[in-house]
């Protein structure tokens, strides 16, 4: 629910990154968002202590699929 009076944008999605990953492994989110930045994909990205997210705007979810498949990523449901 968004309090009255904020902005908000609905029809984003979350891809959870498989984590955790140790704090001194470097390059995680660059390998994940260097693929969707090529394939002209906005993101918005939540780090946490031991997972990352990024979020895509639904209508370019395929496209992303696409990005990630291409640069060897798997998408496990």
């Amino acid at each position: 629910m968004v309090p009255p009076g904020a902005r908000a944008e609905s029809g984003w999605v979350c891809l959870q990154l498989h984590g955790p990953f140790p704090f001194a492994m470097t390059g995680i989110l660059a390998a994940i968002l260097n693929p969707l930045a090529e394939a002209g994909i906005g993101i918005f990205a939540v780090s946490t202590f031991d997972t990352d997210y990024v979020l895509i705007q639904e209508a370019r979810l395929r496209a992303a699929d696409l990005a990630l498949q291409q640069a060897g990523h798997r998408r496990i449901p």
